[in-house]
């Protein structure tokens, strides 16, 4: 199993991540990832959409939270209004 690689970055600043590291973490075109730098670490972290299910159960519990608080529809809508004109 392949932990440890060297690479370089291109006048682009692209970096490549090596194949086997790659096919080991299952990484395909067009992943994305999260960059944090500090003093000379980069690190590279996979961010993976989240399933849909989850973001079903996000929203019933969003809903839930909105009932039990006593908001309405227009209450939201308005708060969306507020927050994109400032």
């Amino acid at each position: 199993m392949e932990n440890l690689a060297t690479t370089k970055m291109s006048s682009k600043g692209q970096v490549v991540i090596p194949e086997g590291i790659r096919k080991r973490l299952n990484l395909k075109t067009g992943a994305r990832f999260v960059v944090v730098g500090d003093n000379d670490v980069v690190i590279l972290k996979n961010i993976t959409p989240p399933l849909i299910e989850e973001f079903e159960d996000l929203i019933a519990k969003a809903r839930k939270a909105g009932q039990q608080a006593g908001l309405k529809e227009t209450d939201i809508k308005e708060a969306i209004l507020k927050v994109r004109a400032t």
